[in-house]
């Protein structure tokens, strides 16, 4: 039995990489079985076990909101702007960090590939920092 197997549509969620959703769509008799849309717009499919549809993650990444506690979570600011070598250079050594758009800060590995690309190229260099 799931973390969302008595989902419903309309429940609040928080999801570790876009921020705080809801359910729109429940997907009984389906691999995905619910459909998220996150406040920025995105819609995402999730299994009943909270594991996203996009992305190598293969363990949960969305919960019931009231189950969140985010007192521990990083959500500090960038403190020093890396730069593209320097990306690349900590990238090799496993030691960088991305922020994703919900605000965290996850290991570069754990993020989905596109998304970090993407910031590569529009030189968004300020969502990036070397692991704490």
């Amino acid at each position: 039995m799931g973390y969302f197997s008595k989902a419903k549509v309309g429940d609040k969620v928080y999801g570790l990489v876009f921020g705080k959703g809801k359910i729109v769509a429940v997907y009984p008799d389906s691999h995905y079985s619910i459909m998220v849309e996150f406040d920025n717009g995105y819609q995402v499919p999730y299994t009943e076990e909270g594991v996203p549809g996009w992305g190598r993650f293969k363990r949960q990444t969305l919960y019931y909101r009231k189950d969140v506690d985010l007192s521990n979570a990083d959500f500090s600011p960038v403190e020093k702007i890396l730069s593209p070598k320097k990306i690349i250079r900590l990238r090799e050594k496993k030691q960088l960090q991305v922020r994703l758009p919900s605000g965290l800060w996850v290991n570069v590995k754990k993020a989905d590939s596109d998304y970090v690309e993407g910031l590569l190229e529009n030189e968004q260099y300020h969502l990036f920092r070397k692991k704490t």
